[in-house]
């Protein structure tokens, strides 16, 4: 690779782990399985994504929008009806009351949210502090600022952070640290000790938290807690969500931003010069979802927690060593057991064998934790029951495949 400083693309594909030393751009890894499982007709378990829709009403709701003529730019910051549903849920689920007015954006997706949030608050000579693992993304936008990429690991078999190696992390440069929580890839869900110790070091290293709660609703048992609820978090908290994993309409691209309002007006500015709005008639649609009421939320979780047991009897039965999530799409599984500790090589390997695709861990991590991450898949379990079913059942013939 040339010694000239990286162009703005390199740095967001570098960021996002798909620039090779040698400056060789690659596919992301969702592309690779993906493109596998349609060659080999196996289960895609990679990619985050439902195979079924979210509920009627909501669908009736956007069809309505869109006869009653709700098809031009909505509302740089989204269509109040929208924003004033995200306060209230907001307030319901969490009693945070954002004002909609001055304190909430709808988004092009949570992506969008992170990347204006991000792109608004840092740049070179800043320190970006993730959770590692991480959702690529992340790196790809702290990349595309000219940020530095910091991390602290999140250890099997739990996946927690060592609150110790936390605090190491952060530095006098620690401008944003970003929690994703429930967190992607590995199904972990934050208590409040932990929470707790971010917002302490935020606060002494004046740095701005970010936290990504796209999976808010998605919990087996396990409480999800804002970090924005907590004692002085709120003043420095960025709070992002989204419709397509709570409804299962990933396509529709409607997300959230909320907190303070000096610091919304930052990623307001430069929202507004990436998509400027989208999705107007999707966006009362959603508020539609954003009302529904108590037992659609329960229904949801309980829904996703028996279709995680049925795949993850399908792993153990594989003799693959299974963490348990406590939320989001997603189990891990270690190979090691297998006697592989090579989990990227099995993942291009797996659609052969048995027919189902996966995500490797260490895709979603810096080198030294690809390293510690290196014998671990992803598996989503978003899909119909009786996929789920299939898939478990070729998954559990692995052992004597190898």
């Amino acid at each position: 690779m040339s010694t000239q400083p990286l162009s703005p693309w390199q740095r967001a594909a570098t960021g996002a782990n798909l620039l090779s030393p040698g400056g060789d751009l690659g596919v992301t890894i969702f592309e690779e399985m993906t493109t596998l499982a349609l060659r080999t007709g196996a289960i895609n378990l990679g990619q985050g994504f439902p195979d079924e829709d979210g509920p009627a009403e909501i669908k009736d709701a956007a069809q309505a929008a869109i006869a009653a003529g709700a098809n031009q730019y909505a509302p740089g910051k989204g269509i109040l009806e929208l924003r004033e549903a995200i306060s209230l849920h907001q307030e319901r689920f969490y009693g945070l009351t954002p004002d909609p007015q001055t304190e909430i954006i709808v988004t092009t997706g949570a992506t969008e949210a992170i990347a204006a949030a991000l792109l608004a608050l840092v740049g070179p000579g800043d320190e970006v502090l993730t959770f590692e693992p991480f959702y690529d993304s992340y790196g790809a936008i702290i990349g595309l600022s000219g940020a530095r990429h910091v991390t602290a690991p999140l250890l099997a078999p739990d996946f927690m952070p060592d609150l110790d190696a936390l605090a190491a992390a952060f530095s006098d440069r620690t401008k944003v640290v970003l929690v994703n929580n429930p967190h992607n890839p590995t199904g972990a869900v934050c208590p409040r000790e932990v929470l707790e110790r971010v917002v302490e070091l935020a606060v002494r290293h004046d740095a701005v938290i970010i936290t990504d709660e796209v999976y808010e609703h998605l919990t087996f048992g396990a409480r999800h807690l804002p970090i924005a609820t907590l004692p002085g978090a709120a003043e420095r908290t960025l709070t992002i969500s989204s419709a397509g994993k709570t409804f299962s309409f990933t396509g529709w691209k409607i997300g959230w931003l909320s907190g303070p309002e000096h610091l919304v007006a930052a990623a307001r500015t430069v929202k507004q010069f990436l998509s400027y709005s989208s999705g107007t008639p999707f966006q009362s649609a959603i508020a539609v979802g954003l009302g529904l009421p108590d037992e659609f939320y329960a229904g949801i979780a309980d829904t996703l927690r028996l279709k995680r047991d049925i795949l993850s009897e399908g792993l153990r039965a594989a003799g693959l060593d299974v963490f348990t999530p406590q939320g989001t799409y997603f189990v891990n599984v270690d190979t090691a057991p297998l006697g592989i500790s090579d989990s990227v090589d099995l993942a291009r390997r797996l659609p052969e064998l048995v027919g189902v695709a996966a995500i490797p861990v260490p895709v979603f991590c810096h080198a030294e934790g690809a390293e510690r991450t290196r014998s671990l898949l992803r598996f989503a379990f978003c899909k119909k029951t009786y996929i789920l079913e299939e898939a478990a059942e070729r998954l559990s013939t692995l052992r004597d495949r190898l």
